[in-house]
C-alpha cells in the first residue's frame, strides 16, 4: 500500500470512529430522557432534603488579627531578603 491509501484508510477509520461514538451520545441522550419521561411520576420518591443554613464564620479576635499582622509581616521580608540576596 502506498502512504497515500494508508493515509486515506485512517481517515476512514477516524470517521467511522466518530460517527460511531456520535450516534451512541445521541442515543444515550435520548434514553436519558425517555427515563426522565418515565421516572416523573415517581419523582417524590427520589426527592433529597433541603441543604441546611451555612453556619456563619466567627469573626477571628482582635489579638488574632496583630498576629496574623506580624506573620505577613515576617513573611514579606523574608520574600524581600531572598529577591535581594538571590
Amino acid at each position: 500500500m502506498s502512504n497515500w491509501e494508508l493515509l486515506m484508510a485512517g481517515v476512514k477509520l477516524l470517521v467511522f470512529g466518530m460517527g460511531l461514538v456520535l450516534i451512541f451520545l445521541a442515543l444515550m441522550i435520548v434514553c436519558m430522557n425517555l427515563m426522565h419521561k418515565a421516572l416523573k411520576p415517581f419523582e417524590h420518591l427520589f426527592a433529597t432534603p433541603e441543604a441546611a443554613p451555612a453556619r456563619k464564620a466567627k469573626q477571628p479576635a482582635a489579638a488574632g488579627n496583630a498576629a496574623n499582622a506580624k506573620i505577613a509581616a515576617v513573611a514579606a521580608a523574608a520574600v524581600e531578603a531572598f529577591r535581594k540576596n538571590g
